[in-house]
């Protein structure tokens, strides 16, 4: 994450400047702006999930206070697609400017439409499908199909003066997929020809050699786990996965059984998805959770959030036997999407709580009940070849999967100047057919905690992990301040020690020692004293019981 930053210079005439919020050397909070005549284009505004090491965190959102004074300028937020790393963080760029045309597909749009209902905002919607070219400022726009793993995904072509980019968005090259809608490769060939000048390319998969499996492939794995299960099914999946959950929901229909979903997303996000016909469910297949204590467990088939092992999501909860479902022996848990990088601990933690209550679970590592949706580096090559781009931008991943994208675009034969590989704040410009990056805008993580947005820093998560970690002590001591001594034993109020008056015991004369040097080290005032008690019982507390806690020192005087 950018620090400092460079900033580029005033933006040439002619020129583009493509500007990486988010999205870059990370999973997740995809968000790129592209600058031309003094107008704003904005593509994607996503989410990053947290790790283990963000305590108390809800999501993190790109960092657009390079953007904040120009959000007049912005003409639109175009969206490739409806997950969350895509669409997860319009409602916070909304509240500040809420009369942002957003463009979308149309399932795209009604998943923002509902989830903007909880945060009170209207937006202005621009319903776009493949095919169809919308101009916004100074910006032509152009819309392709593209397969992921939802439904109405879509590719965006941008033309300026500057030259014609082309942004894959999140996509793969499924040439059976569930809905019949492949990636328009003719139409990529098409803007090859025409001469793509810079070509965003998904890079998630670009590590992964050949080609990314078929959703269909899926099916007998998913099949067997409801043909054998003597109890009930119980299906995590991203709560914005549509073509998982068909296949669910067919199998569930295909063994007799029903399915109920489970968590406020889930049943909103599949709500959208029935209504627009995105998701095709057979009459009476599913049905309200309450139904379901009513039916024998074989009959039952329910579906839940919680696939990456997220604290507060109905599957971590299940496996924490916190939940009104109780796991038990017979049933099996299917694990029905990838495992995001950094939540591996997590996600090992839901898997062995379930197998402890029970339950079977299979996942992605003992059966083929996953596949990506993204292109692996064969689809990647074939996309370079029948495109021809003169500058590549490899986009969304970590940097190793920035990294291996671009080293497939060079071996195509992309000039390796003119593949830029870029980390978020990065400002790049096209200029006279030549992409390079010029300077660098700081960004930081701003981080979702509750009702408040940017809240919470790197500095005061420092501070959660050591409470959750290490522990706090707060020690109030009476001391006398003509003599430095204290006048009774401290009181000590602890989190994460032994309740035992024999455990701070050792801390005692730890602090008189230190009170008596006081006067020595120059120390006569309230705060000088407590910082003084502070550092002798973090030192006493490693010595004794190699932590670190935060220490918490109260002084009264007598």
């Amino acid at each position: 994450m950018a620090r400092t930053s460079t900033p580029p210079p005033a933006l040439a005439s002619g020129s583009l400047r493509v500007i990486a919020l988010g999205g870059l050397g990370e999973i997740g909070r995809n968000m790129t702006v592209f600058e031309y005549e003094g107008k704003l284009l904005v593509v994607d505004c996503g989410v990053l999930f947290p790790e283990e090491h963000q305590p108390g965190v809800d999501v993190i959102l790109p960092d657009w206070t390079w953007m904040r004074d120009r959000l007049d300028d912005v003409v639109a937020v175009v969206l490739t697609h409806g997950h969350e790393d895509h669409i997860g963080g319009v409602p916070y760029l909304l509240r500040e400017r809420p009369d942002i045309p957003i463009v979308g597909s149309r399932l795209t749009l009604a998943l923002l439409t509902a989830k903007l209902v909880e945060h009170r905002i209207t937006p202005v919607t621009v319903e776009v499908e493949e095919g169809r070219r919308l101009s916004r400022g100074p910006f032509d726009l152009e819309f392709l199909a593209v397969n992921h793993s939802i439904p109405d995904s879509l590719a965006v072509a941008i033309r300026t003066a500057a030259g014609l980019v082309l942004h894959t968005g999140d996509f793969k090259m499924d040439q059976f997929p569930l809905d019949g809608r492949i990636t328009d490769l003719r139409g990529f060939a098409r803007l090859g020809e025409e001469g793509v000048d810079l070509f965003l390319v998904d890079s998630t998969n670009a590590d992964v050699p050949g080609f990314t499996t078929a959703e269909r492939d899926l099916a007998p794995a998913i099949d067997e786990v409801f043909r054998t299960t003597p109890r009930r099914v119980i299906v995590s999946s991203f709560a914005s996965h549509v073509h998982r959950i068909q296949q669910v929901l067919d199998a569930a229909h295909a063994h007799g059984r029903k399915v109920a979903f489970v968590g406020r997303s889930m049943v909103r996000n599949m709500g959208v998805a029935t209504e627009l016909g995105y998701l095709k469910v057979p009459d009476g297949l599913v049905v309200d959770i309450k139904r379901m204590d009513r039916m024998s467990p074989h009959q039952v088939t329910l579906v839940c959030t919680g696939s990456q092992g997220e604290p507060m999501a109905a599957l971590s909860r299940m496996a924490g036997g916190d939940h009104s479902i109780q796991v038990e022996e017979g049933d099996t848990v299917l694990l029905a999407s990838s495992l995001i990088p950094g939540n591996e601990n997590a996600i090992y933690r839901v898997i062995n709580g379930l197998i402890d209550r029970g339950a079977n679970v299979v996942h992605k590592g003992n059966a083929k009940v996953h596949v990506s949706g993204h292109a692996s580096a064969g689809e990647l090559v074939y996309c370079y070849n029948i495109v021809q781009p003169a500058n590549v931008l490899p986009v969304h991943g970590e940097a190793r999967h920035l990294r291996a994208n671009a080293e497939l675009a060079i071996k195509t034969g992309v000039d390796r100047d003119q593949v830029p590989i870029a980390a978020n704040g990065h400002v790049i410009d096209l200029h006279e057919g030549r992409a390079r990056i010029t300077g660098k805008v700081e960004v930081h993580n701003v981080y979702v905690d509750g009702q408040t947005v940017g809240g919470v820093t790197e500095t005061s998560l420092a501070q959660r992990r050591t409470l959750g970690e290490e522990g706090a002590i707060t020690v109030v001591a009476i001391v006398d301040m003509d003599s430095r001594r204290l006048t009774e034993p401290p009181d000590f109020i602890a989190h994460g020690f032994e309740h035992d008056t024999s455990t701070f015991a050792s801390a005692i004369p730890a602090i008189e020692k230190a009170l008596a040097g006081a006067n020595e080290r120059g120390v006569t005032d309230f705060g000088g004293l407590e910082r003084l008690i502070a550092r002798e019982v973090q030192n006493w507390a490693y010595r004794t019981h190699r932590r670190r806690p935060v220490v918490i020192p109260v002084v009264i005087e007598a």
